[in-house]
C-alpha cells in the first residue's frame, strides 16, 4: 500500500494546473472550462459504475482512480478545496445517513429515487429517464468508449 493520499492528489492537480497545456492534461481540461471538466467527470462515473458490475477488481480500482482525479479537477475548476468537501462529510456524520439523505431530498426538491418505478413500456429504463445500470452488460476487457 502507498502513503499517497487524496490531499497529495489535490496538490498535484493544483501544481499541474499551473503548467502549460502542452505538457499537462490537467491544464488542458481546465482550459476547456467547468462544463467540459464536469462532462469528463460524468463519463468517468459511468465507467466506474459499469466496471463495478462487469469488470474485474483491478479495472474497478483504475476507474475509481480516474473518477477521483476528475472530481478533484472539477473542484479545482470551481475553486473548491477538498477540505470543504471533507467538512461537508463531517457535518453529515452528525446524524444517521438515512435522516441526512432525507433532509437533502426535502431541501432540494429532488425526487426520492428509492421510490422511482420501472416504466413497463420501456424495459431497462426508469420513469426518471435514467438507465438501470444493473441491466447494462459489457464484455470483460472492453475498450473505453467502444
Amino acid at each position: 500500500m502507498s502513503n499517497f493520499t487524496l490531499r497529495d492528489l489535490e496538490k498535484r492537480v493544483h501544481e499541474r494546473a499551473k503548467a502549460s497545456a502542452d505538457v499537462s492534461y490537467t491544464r488542458k481540461l481546465l482550459d476547456k472550462g467547468v462544463a467540459h471538466c464536469a462532462k469528463k467527470l460524468g463519463e468517468e462515473a459511468v465507467e466506474t459504475a459499469l466496471a463495478a458490475v462487469s469488470e474485474d477488481r483491478e479495472r474497478l480500482i483504475g476507474e475509481a482512480a480516474d473518477l477521483i482525479y476528475h472530481l478533484l479537477v472539477v473542484l479545482a475548476a470551481r475553486g473548491i478545496a477538498l477540505a470543504e468537501v471533507e467538512a461537508a462529510l463531517a457535518e453529515r456524520t452528525r446524524q444517521s445517513g438515512l435522516d441526512e439523505k432525507a433532509s437533502r431530498i426535502r431541501k432540494s426538491g429532488s425526487p426520492d429515487l428509492r421510490k422511482v418505478k420501472t416504466d413497463p413500456a420501456k424495459p431497462g429504463a426508469r420513469k426518471s429517464g435514467l438507465p438501470d445500470l444493473r441491466k447494462i452488460r459489457t464484455r470483460p476487457g472492453q475498450a473505453r468508449g467502444a
